[in-house]
């Protein structure tokens, strides 16, 4: 049975009740087996004898979402074949729409022969060809035909667009969402430039396909000329991997990868890379025998029920220079983990095990810790009716060194906090906190006993503190501005002491002393160093807000000892009496600069010990963003020394098309220099997209030696 055109003729015959007659201006509708149809036309003519429905005069056919519009259409009920002329154009379901100077198609609409076919794909890209055939199995053959994304230019629709492809024969694969090419030429303007007896890509609706992904070419002074070449696999719809070796003509080839998947419960990724070279010494001189480097990183995070998810992370190289030489990282520490974790109302509770890869020249893999277990619980209770509230922090964990110190470590911090907020508009905070460690170690540093430079054993400590915090915020608004001031003045109370020198200091190593904790209670970030003795911390913050969104906000403070605290390096500013002063100032006046300057004066001369500065600038299209660092050394060991540092960025949308951007890093010390600079352009459409990046390295590190390199990569739409 037809159920098309059949039943739209005969619906319209139905409702204009006409035999063999002529009708004019008709709209008919009816359904059929519950699908609904359309037939509109000037005019209509049924001939009985011939069995044929002739419609001219803006007709419009429609059934399950197709339309098809034209000047003349002619339906031949005994042949079941409708043909069409004149302005034609096939709105599909999908959206693209096809135009024609002659059609001719079964009583569905889905296969036949197009002359002169022009199609609109629904994400604006276009087909055209001589002549096409459609099938019923959803293919569409074109001869003689022409593809490309690009569009026309406005001014002269003649001209070639900015690239396409052409080709003898273009089999367009709807069910299988593929577009085939045989013959086929590549053209810029309408110079052919490439030529492929066979070619393949999916059509604009697929969002994942398996094939080739967009080459990158490019030239590097370590590695030669390089090519890379990924090959993208769609696995399934929660699973794909991306094969993407990289070809060099002095290192071979290195083979890399990425695997994706998600999973019922969470989601997961592997990426990673090897090659066979040569062995190569710290001068970076090639030796006779060959090894095998890569790296592996990894990461996943897992739910289990409403409460608990467990996750890992890792990162291994097979060496120190590996990463940086093949540019895959920058990092010179590595880290892996593996964790369980649980948050239920205000309770967080956790289980996880590290292991570091230090990649630095100094680095003794025998003194880096493996880390497990680390377990933490933390609480944090609700406020009662007078509005104190408990908290609670436990710790546990365990570090093994295949050559130095072992610790182990338990650790609890309790605390109580009563908010009063006084008649007058002034706010009190009272802080009553209990920290209780014990430590139980191997092999720890003693430099304090000349027979033995080692201790061994068991180490505790108790530290009760009281803090009582006294705020008075003054508000004013004037004009359009809100004014806010507010004084600070915290006082804590603590003994003396609690830091034995049989307490290796693990991860309270680097001291930061500036606004973010100049009212802390404790300004180490871990718990193997405790701050001690009384003092007195006090500052003052202003902020002015406008009603247009921009705002400014200032702080400076201090800290005040009742004597000096040795545990202090003598550059962290906190050493004596009196501490350094720490200030930051923030300025935001609109969308289009931002300014932040985080500074720690000298306590006598107000000299710099520290400076910090952040900025950004510019509207979208035009940003300038720069860093600034300048600090004393203010670590509690030795490792590092006193920075001054700067790093630059800029990008700029030269045209809606062009983008260019830039960046630089500087160690401004007197035995530094440029650390890296790197360039970039782009230029990206609606059908093309290249890239270009200039990138000079001036890190030296055992075989890995300054480089240059330059990469250049171009992705036509919808070819991968």
């Amino acid at each position: 049975m037809r159920t098309g055109i059949a039943a739209l003729v005969a619906a319209v015959l139905l409702v204009a009740g006409l035999s063999g007659a002529a009708a004019r201006g008709l709209d008919g509708r009816a359904a059929v087996d519950d699908v609904p149809f359309l037939l509109s036309a000037d005019e209509v003519i049924y001939d009985n004898e011939l069995e044929t429905v002739t419609a001219t005069g803006n007709v419009e056919i429609s059934q399950n979402d197709r339309v098809l519009l034209a000047d003349s259409i002619n339906y031949s009920l005994r042949d079941g074949v409708v043909t069409a002329t004149g302005n034609i154009s096939l709105l599909e379901p999908s959206g693209d729409v096809l135009f024609a100077e002659y059609l001719e198609l079964d009583d569905e609409l889905t296969s036949g022969f197009v002359r002169g076919i022009r199609v609109l794909m629904s994400d604006e890209s276009r087909f055209a060809a001589n002549g096409a055939r459609r099938f019923p199995d959803e293919r569409t053959e074109m001869s003689k035909a022409v593809y490309s994304p690009c569009r026309l230019c406005p001014d002269n629709p003649d001209r070639a667009p900015l690239w396409q492809l052409k080709a003898v024969k273009i089999i367009h694969n709807r069910k299988e969402q593929t577009v085939r090419y045989q013959d086929a030429f590549l053209e810029f303007y309408g110079i052919p430039v490439a030529y492929t007896p066979f070619f393949q890509h999916t059509d604009p609706t697929v969002k994942r396909k398996t094939g080739f992904l967009a080459p990158t070419v490019g030239s590097d002074s370590d590695l030669g000329l390089t090519l890379r070449v990924p090959y993208y696999f769609n696995l399934a719809p929660n699973r794909d991997a991306t094969f993407s070796p990289l070809f060099t003509s002095k290192e071979g080839v290195v083979l890399a990868g990425e695997y994706r998947a998600r999973t019922d419960k969470g989601q997961y990724k592997l990426s990673g890379s090897a090659t066979y070279v040569k062995k190569r010494d710290d001068d970076n001189n090639e030796l006779d025998d060959r090894e095998i480097r890569g790296h592996l990183f990894g990461d996943g995070r897992f739910d289990i029920d409403d409460t608990w998810r467990w996750g890992f992370d890792v990162a291994r190289s097979t060496d120190d220079t590996y990463l940086s030489r093949y540019n895959v990282s920058n990092e010179d520490t590595l880290t892996s983990d593996l964790f369980v974790e649980g948050f239920r109302g205000r309770n967080f509770a956790s289980a996880s095990g590290y292991a570091f890869q230090g990649l630095e020249v100094d680095d003794d893999p025998d003194d880096t810790p493996l880390v497990l277990p680390l377990l933490e619980y933390s609480h944090v209770g609700r406020p009662s009716r007078r509005g104190d509230r408990f908290g609670l922090d436990l710790n546990l964990v365990s570090l093994y060194r295949t050559g130095g110190t072992d610790t182990r470590r338990a650790s609890a911090r309790a605390h109580w906090e009563l908010p009063y907020i006084g008649p007058a508009g002034d706010v009190y905070r009272l802080t009553a906190a209990l920290w209780g460690d014990a430590y139980w170690v191997n092999d720890v540093d003693n430099a304090n006993v000349e027979d033995d430079p080692t201790d061994s054993g068991f180490e505790g400590r108790f530290l009760p503190q009281l803090a009582l915090e006294w705020r008075y915020p003054v508000v004013r608004t004037q004009g359009s501005v809100r004014q806010y001031v507010e004084p600070i003045v915290q006082a804590i109370a603590a003994p003396y002491g609690s830091n034995p020198s049989g307490i290796r200091n693990e991860d309270s190593l680097s001291l930061e002393f500036d606004d973010t904790n100049l009212f802390s209670l404790n300004r180490f970030p871990g718990h193997d160093r405790v701050e001690t003795g009384p003092r007195v911390n006090y500052g003052i913050k202003a902020s002015a807000y406008g009603d247009s969104g921009g705002y400014a906000t200032a702080l400076l403070g201090q800290v005040l000892r009742f004597k000096d605290d040795d545990t202090f390096a003598e550059e962290t500013g906190l050493d004596d009496r009196r501490s350094d002063y720490v200030a930051a100032i923030s300025i935001v006046p609109s969308a289009f600069l931002d300014f932040t300057n985080r500074v720690r004066l000298d306590r006598d001369d107000l000299t710099l010990r520290r400076n910090e500065i952040y900025a950004s600038a510019g509207p979208k299209w035009l940003r300038l963003t720069t860093s600034y660092v300048q600090l004393d050394r203010e670590l509690t060991a030795d490792e590092l020394g006193a920075r001054e540092e700067i790093f630059v960025s800029g990008r700029a949308q030269l045209t809606p098309y062009w983008t260019a951007t830039a960046q630089t890093r500087r160690d401004l010390t007197d035995d530094g220099g440029t650390i890296r600079t790197t360039f970039g352009l782009e230029y990206l459409d609606e059908c093309i997209g290249f890239d270009l990046i200039f990138d000079r390295n001036f890190t030296r590190d055992r075989d890995v030696e300054p480089s240059t390199s330059v990469k250049f990569r171009v992705r036509l739409r919808n070819l991968g």
